[in-house]
């Protein structure tokens, strides 16, 4: 029973502990949070005044820039108003001056009105005094207006035919004249304005040595250095009694060219034996191929021409190697280009095309593939082939005449060939043909009556004629001239023109004594 009480006291003891305990710890956490909150409070109010302040700057900030942009706005507004009323004062202006005018063209309109009125006035009063002219004329003349008419009409066309006829005549003949004095004014200049040099070119090129002892290098041991040479270049190495020279023999420059630059690298690098020998021909054979290739390079730049396919500048460079009758072929062709500009220059046509024409005009003699077909007709095709316009083609197919000419470009080819060509020293002939001709001008001449001596000069291009006074007079000097000139014609064959001229001189001769 005891101990029931005693329980029963510590559980109200502890109940009673439990409940002071958690009014003390009641007590103190809500004075905690008294202090919590009253401190929150006291920081909310600062952040409260910090955001408070800044609101403010932030909007004194957007306010200034407000201001700005309404003060640089109102300033664009001003002087869009400013512009504006100067554009008003402006048309106001022109508003008025356009009245002021248009008062002034209705002032000048009345005035018109009245000035016509009048002129219409005046002009009735002419037509009836002119009516009351031919009405007298008619009966003077017993004839109507349209009959008078009629036989004047017809008296001014015979006259107006006549003064045609006389004013067509002498406009033929100076077109004939002007004609012929321009054309040869073109030629004559065209000529003039190209200078060209000539380069006579032969079979055989001489390879200088510095002494006789190198020859027998040259030829080696039983001429197997020479036998290895001339079948890797495919030249004949002519070595006689020459002192300190060497003749490349053969018909093909490019081919003697590479054997001289050959034995000048080997007589320079001194050993010759025929490995050497192989590997030198073959390194200068590909060097003269690039030189080949830069020498039509630089000529179609040379000559401001474009866009031509590679193998035509390859055929180009080629010429350079290549004679005809003497005269160096890339000099020719080059000479012809320069002459074609000239020319279709002065004819108002496209000289670049006739630059074009005129270079590839002989590009036929360089093809590598040996063909019957005619070196003109040969290079057509090629041109046809790379892709060069038809003018051009065509111009190469005509210059000799074996296809028909289709544009004014193909006579001018022509015509500039046969100027390169006929020039004196252009072209060299073989020298018997070249002495037969000269001695048979001679001869000729020589045949007439009265004709003491003869001089071929000029390279044939000229035959002076010496007659006696005595036995020819001036008309008779004209006469042999012009026989001598169709004799020629007729009977000879010869590049160009020969101008024959006949001396008459008649010499007083006494002596003082």
């Amino acid at each position: 029973m005891y101990t029931l009480i005693l329980i029963a006291v510590a559980i109200t003891g502890l109940a009673i502990g439990v409940v002071l305990t958690a009014t003390v710890m009641r007590r103190s956490v809500l004075k905690k949070s008294r202090e919590v909150l009253e401190e929150a409070k006291e920081k909310a109010e600062v952040i409260k005044k910090d955001k408070i302040l800044q609101a403010k700057e932030k909007f004194l900030q957007l306010k200034g820039e407000h201001e700005k942009i309404v003060a640089e706005k109102n300033s664009m507004i001003q002087k869009a108003e400013n512009k504006a009323r100067q554009r008003e004062a402006a048309i106001s202006q022109k508003f008025e001056e356009n009245q002021r005018k248009q008062r002034e063209l209705d002032t000048l309109k009345t005035n018109l009105s009245t000035q016509l009125e009048i002129l219409e006035k005046k002009q009735q009063e002419v037509d009836r005094m002119h009516d009351e002219q031919i009405k007298l004329l008619e009966t003077v003349s017993h004839l109507s207006a349209e009959e008078a008419k009629a036989q004047i009409v017809e008296s001014l066309k015979e006259e107006a035919n006549a003064e045609a006829m006389v004013l067509v005549r002498e406009i033929v003949d100076e077109a004939k004249l002007t004609a012929s004095r321009k054309a040869k004014k073109i030629v004559i200049e065209t000529i003039q304005r190209t200078a060209a040099e000539h380069a006579i070119e032969n079979t055989v090129s001489v390879f200088n040595i510095d002494s006789d002892e190198i020859k027998g290098r040259i030829i080696g041991r039983e001429g197997r250095n020479i036998r290895a040479l001339e079948a890797m270049t495919g030249i004949e190495i002519i070595i006689d009694d020459s002192p300190d020279a060497i003749l490349l023999s053969g018909f093909d420059p490019i081919r003697r060219e590479i054997a001289r630059l050959s034995l000048q690298k080997l007589v320079s690098d001194g050993r010759i034996h025929p490995a050497r020998i192989e590997e030198v021909v073959s390194k200068t054979k590909k060097e003269v191929d690039q030189e080949i290739l830069e020498t039509g390079k630089r000529t179609v730049i040379d000559l401001g021409i474009h866009n031509m396919h590679h193998e035509l500048i390859k055929l180009i460079g080629r010429m350079k190697y290549r004679a005809s009758y003497g005269q160096n072929l890339l000099a020719h062709s080059i000479e012809v280009a320069n002459l074609c500009a000239t020319m279709a220059s002065e004819l108002g046509l496209d000289p670049k095309k006739a630059k074009r024409a005129g270079l590839l005009h002989d590009i036929g003699k360089i093809a590598e593939n040996e063909t019957e077909l005619p070196h003109a007709i040969l290079g057509m095709k090629l041109g046809e082939k790379f892709k060069e316009k038809p003018e051009v083609s065509n111009a190469i197919g005509s210059h000799h005449d074996e296809v028909e000419m289709e544009s004014l470009i193909a006579p001018i080819v022509q015509v500039c060939d046969a100027i390169s060509g006929a020039r004196p020293g252009a072209r060299r002939e073989v020298v018997e043909a070249y002495i037969q001709r000269l001695k048979k001008l001679e001869e000729l001449a020589l045949t007439y009556p009265g004709v003491v001596k003869t001089y071929a000069i000029q390279a044939g291009r000229e035959l002076r004629v010496i007659v006696g006074a005595d036995k020819v007079s001036d008309t008779d000097a004209d006469k042999i001239s012009y026989e001598l000139s169709r004799k020629i014609q007729e009977e000879m064959t010869y590049p160009g023109q020969i101008k024959i001229t006949v001396i008459r001189e008649t010499r007083a001769i006494s002596y003082a004594k």
